[in-house]
């Protein structure tokens, strides 16, 4: 809901209030950001500049400083000296522009965007438009709100009424100013392989950066940012969340005055970033989404969850299961031919694998990274039967086929570059700089983006392909194109002609299941999801790994958008060792896969694999759509996750244990979500260990002394595993959420099969359900 009394705007979820009112001078006033208010005077909250500050500039004639208020947009060289969130070269040569209130207009659903994507659904929005003083330049602030999910969007239009060209140095979607108490900050910062670690820490006097100029969103720093006071937790405790729709080079600015007010500035990245507006022109920035709670983080994440589910996600893919899938590339890398394939393909349908989908290596010469990105024509000795004729085979054993795509990279050895090296981004006179032995495709060229919306939809309409994996693997270098009428509006054009790519392929293909992949996590963001509901995480599949990078991506992202597989230990990435339980157990709460050489394994593990797809089916629904919950790191080798359905009915608890101490003391778990004054079933999912993990032990619990690695307990691997961690309870809501005492881990004196023997690296799934709750279409 949008109310306007006497130039004070209400913006209304259903648990939050965001208030601001107009400035005699015309400017833009934040009051509140916070809790709902009921419709008041709130002059009780009004900036009260009656004592002023030493050194201070006033504005014009009125005695008031800028540099004192809490504003909504903030302007150069009227007396705010805070990081400004618009740097434009005005018709007259100067930086200085001094935007007021010109009019507003409120209207029922969101406002299009052009070429950019943009939340959709059920919304109400208020475009505010300001006016230069001086010259004929209008900006638009727009805000939707989505109250269903507390979260409000905003963006920023320039356009440009001139006869003169301006030009644009930075233009932020998002500025927001708050009184500050002490706050934390967090952001998700990393690398490939170690994408979205969450880090926390103190927010001081001066100012914080968390950017990208990599020419994507980043796996060094996502587009999400929470601001948190001290004393916030998981569970309690006001905290603000922001993020951005966009798939580019970002930049959050986040300062704090002298008078303790805080300064939220987000969008675009300004990194060579320079855009000239003709007279008529305008531009848009992409849409900053910001939310509030006071209950803590889980709740603040939940706002941001339903956003994505319901109105970022294409409306075709929400609630829509996501099958579960084997991926051929860890298993195989480059060397693979139809028969491996097939082979991989048999064992992955007969353990009950829903989608196959055959990685990098299929067209061209690319028997290795060196050749073949920009052609799409399939090599024959590999597959003599092409693309469609494998789909078919893979469609014969029950499953769908997918295929993995790296549209937007080219090769200098390949037909492409032969043909059209100019296609390719790069300096005239320079070399070029390669990763992973690649260039990248110019997609500022309407030409570009063509070749690939020509070449990809051929594929697709060639065989009958039910999902896409779209990678994207190196950063960008080398930003030139000829395409645009200056370098600095390279990256950001870049970006555009990728949305119209998607946008075309994905309008073109509704019944295609697309998944994003950029080196793992480089572009897990908004933006992408707009257009493929998922995004896979990480190349690193260890899941003690995978913890860090899933927990601190859950902060902005759901379940339902985060690719995640069960791979071969040893894991590639790390070298680790870790039980076929925790890989699956990890993996459970995001969308399953697996990506392993089946062939290694033996029959119990098979066995144990059919067992795991089984129970995901069955809890897909919730381990996909559920209400996903942290905890707070009680102990430093444990970490907890768990889904509920939102009328707390079922729950699923993940118990994961780092490294094993010797002696440990005693479990307790806390389930959340749950209504207290339910009765629950309570029980362990069945798990199995490998016989091998006792070591010597196997001399004293088995009648034949069977010798560590030999030749007996190595045969007697394939047929037996040991059960472990079974225990069953009925219980109230009540007493879940106070705290449930589990069976004992190992204490180095024995085995049972109520023992929990989880070791370095071991897990535990329970499920608690309600009597009566639906349960994969049936009533428990």
């Amino acid at each position: 809901m949008i109310s306007e009394v006497n130039k004070v705007f209400m913006l209304s979820t259903k648990e939050t209030s965001y208030i601001f009112r107009v400035l005699p001078s015309g400017h833009l006033e934040n009051l509140h950001y916070g809790n709902r208010l009921k419709e008041q005077d709130f002059r009780g909250i009004h900036m009260k500049q009656n004592a002023g500050a030493g050194s201070s500039v006033l504005y014009m004639e009125e005695a008031m400083s800028l540099d004192l208020l809490p504003l909504e947009y903030s302007f150069n060289g009227k007396g705010d000296y805070r990081v400004m969130p618009l740097e434009m070269e005005m018709p007259d040569g100067s930086f200085v522009c001094d935007f007021v209130y010109a009019g507003h207009e409120i209207m029922e659903g969101t406002m299009p965007m052009n070429e950019l994507p943009d939340a959709h659904g059920d919304g109400v929005t208020i475009v505010v438009e300001l006016r230069d003083k001086l010259f004929p330049i209008t900006m638009k602030l727009s805000y939707t709100v989505f109250s269903d999910c507390d979260v409000i969007t905003r963006r920023t239009e320039i356009i440009n009424h001139s006869k003169e060209t301006v030009r644009l140095r930075k233009i932020m979607s998002l500025c927001l100013d708050l009184l500050s108490d002490g706050f934390d900050v967090m952001t998700l910062d990393g690398g490939w392989i170690k994408e979205a670690h969450a880090h926390r820490r103190e927010l001081s006097q001066g100012m914080l950066i968390n950017d990208s100029t990599t020419g994507a969103s980043s796996n060094r720093h996502n587009p999400g940012v929470i601001l948190m006071k001290k004393e916030t937790t998981e569970d309690h405790g006001r905290c603000y969340g922001f993020n951005l729709m966009y798939s580019g080079n970002h930049h959050t600015a986040i300062e704090v005055s002298n008078h303790g007010i805080v300064r939220v500035i987000q969008g675009v990245s300004q990194h060579n970033f320079h855009w000239p507006l003709a007279s008529g022109e305008s531009f848009e920035t992409p849409s900053a989404v910001l939310t509030t709670s006071g209950k803590g983080l889980n709740d603040l994440s939940h706002h941001f969850h339903d956003f994505v589910n319901h109105h970022v996600i294409s409306e075709r893919w929400q609630k829509k299961p996501r099958p579960i899938l084997m991926n051929n590339w860890e298993a195989t890398f480059f060397d693979f031919n139809e028969r491996k394939i097939m082979s991989l393909a048999k064992e992955a349908s007969k353990l009950g694998v829903e989608l196959f989908v055959l990685d990098d290596g299929w067209f061209g010469k690319r028997n290795n990274d060196h050749a073949g990105l920009g052609d799409y024509e399939v090599n024959r000795s590999k597959l003599p039967g092409g693309i469609s004729n494998l789909a078919r085979k893979i469609k014969a054993l029950g499953m769908s086929f997918g295929l993995w795509f790296e549209p937007e990279m080219i090769n200098e050895d390949s037909e492409l570059f032969r043909k059209h090296p100019e296609y390719a981004m790069k300096v005239p006179g320079r070399k070029p700089s390669k990763g992973r032995n690649q260039l990248v495709l110019d997609l500022c060229k309407v030409e570009v983006q063509d070749y690939i919306i020509e070449n990809v939809e051929k594929i697709l309409r060639d065989a009958p392909i039910s999902y896409v994996k779209w990678d994207m693997n190196r950063h960008m270098s080398d930003m030139f194109s000829d395409a645009v009428e200056h370098q600095g509006m390279v990256f950001h054009s870049y970006i555009k002609g990728l949305y119209r790519v998607l946008r075309k392929i994905t309008d073109d293909f509704p019944d295609v299941l697309f998944e994003s992949c950029s080196s793992g996590g480089n572009r897990f963001d908004l933006g992408m999801l707009s257009y493929m509901p998922q995004i896979w995480a990480s190349d690193n599949t260890d899941p003690v790994e995978r913890l860090k990078i899933q927990e601190g991506l859950s902060y902005f992202y759901p379940s339902s958008t985060m690719g995640a597989h069960v791979s071969q230990s040893p894991h590639q990435q790390t070298l680790r060792r870790t039980p076929l339980e925790t890989r699956f157990n990890v993996a459970a709460f995001g969308l399953l896969g697996y990506e392993l050489d089946l062939s290694n394994l033996n029959l119990k593990e098979k066995e144990e694999i059919r067992n795991q797809i089984i129970w995901y089916k069955k809890y897909r629904s919730l381990m996909q759509f559920g209400r996903f919950y942290r905890f707070i790191k009680e102990k430093e080798n444990r970490v907890n996750f768990q889904v509920a359905e939102e009328d707390g009915s079922i729950a699923v608890l993940g118990n994961f244990q780092i490294l094993q101490k010797s002696s440990p003391g005693f479990d307790v778990l806390h389930f959340k979500g749950l209504n207290p004054d339910e009765r629950y079933h309570v029980e362990t999912v069945k798990a199995t260990m490998d016989i091998e993990a006792f070591g010597e032990l196997l001399k004293h619990v088995t009648p034949v002394k069977l010798k560590p690695g030999g030749l007996i307990l190595r045969n007697a691997r394939k047929f037996y595993r040991l059960p472990h961690n079974v225990e069953s309870y009925d219980c109230y809501g009540d007493l879940l959420a106070s705290g449930l005492r589990v069976n004992q881990q190992f204490m180095g004196t024995g085995y049972s099969k109520e023992t929990r023997m989880l070791g370095d690296f071991g897990s535990q799934l329970m499920s608690a359900e309600m009597k009566g709750a639906i349960v994969n279409g049936e009533k428990q």
